[in-house]
């Protein structure tokens, strides 16, 4: 049995913030953006740009584009972030009612900028174990620019963060696009590093916290997230990437194309270094910004527009997310 992608959706707001206008609110000099963060603008949400509403349009693209009668999809799972149009809400169900998937059910699914491989793999092995689940659709949306304050320094990493929505069409017996192995890593020691920290449980919203702002991301442990991050981060990155190949039946040098999240330029060009890639195999989303768990989607069609992606090649697509998960799934590509 192959699994294999029948299409992808992208879409991006309108609104974007430049490099000059990041730099003004961080009091960063703008080589640092530009250079260092690799922004040179990144997109960011306007009035009607909600979460879930950045998905479905992402996924009534996909449809499009793959010729699929949505109702003959069996299974909706919305890989968008918790941040959406309201707090307690399962967006997949809205997804099935506004596309038309009314054959289907649905489920949200949730790693951080993970969530795309996770889902990936996810809805692989529901296919493989249950044989009415034919069709699956992949959605979600993100906008967690909204938690961002550009003067706050222990933040200074995040300040990539952009909107948009992505989508992506699996079918089983597909046999092009071809969904090979994932492999992910978890790490609970920075659970509670990265977080908003009110409004949950712990310390319920009030409008005192509004008003001081602490709304908003913050790093509870910097020195102590910069530490452990610095002993693990790439290693996983780089661990996750060679596990996929080899389960896939591959290794690095097969590579043709690695669809890699948003991150800052010296990173990005470490990982392409240590799995010795150029840099005309792949795609450094500078004009986008990082858009969660959307890169690598966004990646792979700006990668079919560019001409960098032909039949047969191995696609890698990598994230990490903050908790902090690292995962990677290989593809083969095209016929």
């Amino acid at each position: 049995m192959t699994i294999g992608i029948v299409s992808t959706g992208v879409y991006i707001p309108d609104n974007v913030m430049t490099a000059e206008e990041i730099a003004a609110l961080s009091k960063l000099p703008l080589h640092v953006v530009k250079d260092k963060m690799g922004i040179t603008q990144k997109a960011i949400p306007g009035p009607d740009d909600h979460t879930v509403a950045m998905g479905i349009r992402a996924a009534e693209k996909a449809l499009q584009k793959g010729n699929i009668d949505p109702k003959t999809i069996d299974l909706v799972i919305y890989i968008g972030e918790e941040h959406k149009e309201y707090p307690l809400w399962t967006a997949a169900i809205k997804m099935q009612e506004e596309l038309g998937a009314y054959h289907a059910w649905g489920f949200d699914v949730a790693l951080r900028c993970g969530t795309t491989i996770m889902a990936i793999k996810v809805a692989k092995s529901l296919m493989e174990a249950d044989a009415t689940i034919n069709t699956v659709l992949l959605a979600g949306g993100y906008r967690n620019s909204d938690f961002i304050d550009y003067t706050n320094e222990r933040t200074r990493f995040m300040f990539n963060l952009g909107a948009g929505g992505a989508a992506m069409i699996l079918k089983k017996d597909h046999t092009e696009n071809i969904i090979l192995e994932t492999d992910m890593m978890t790490d609970g020691s920075f659970s509670e590093d990265v977080v908003v920290p009110v409004g949950g449980t712990k310390e319920p919203l009030t409008t005192n916290h509004l008003e001081k702002g602490l709304y908003r991301l913050d790093v509870l442990d910097p020195e102590g997230m910069k530490t452990r991050l610095e002993q693990k981060s790439m290693q996983n990155f780089l661990k996750v990437i060679r596990h996929a190949l080899m389960k896939s039946g591959y290794a690095e040098p097969n590579i043709d194309y690695l669809a890699i999240l948003h991150m800052k330029k010296s990173a990005h060009d470490f990982v392409l270094q240590e799995l010795g890639l150029t840099s005309e195999q792949t795609t450094y989303l500078s004009d986008y910004g990082h858009i969660g768990q959307m890169d690598q989607i966004i990646s792979l069609e700006l990668a079919q527009k560019e001409g960098k992606l032909k039949d047969g090649d191995l696609a890698v697509l990598v994230s990490a997310g903050i908790g902090y998960a690292w995962g990677a799934v290989a593809v083969k590509w095209g016929r």
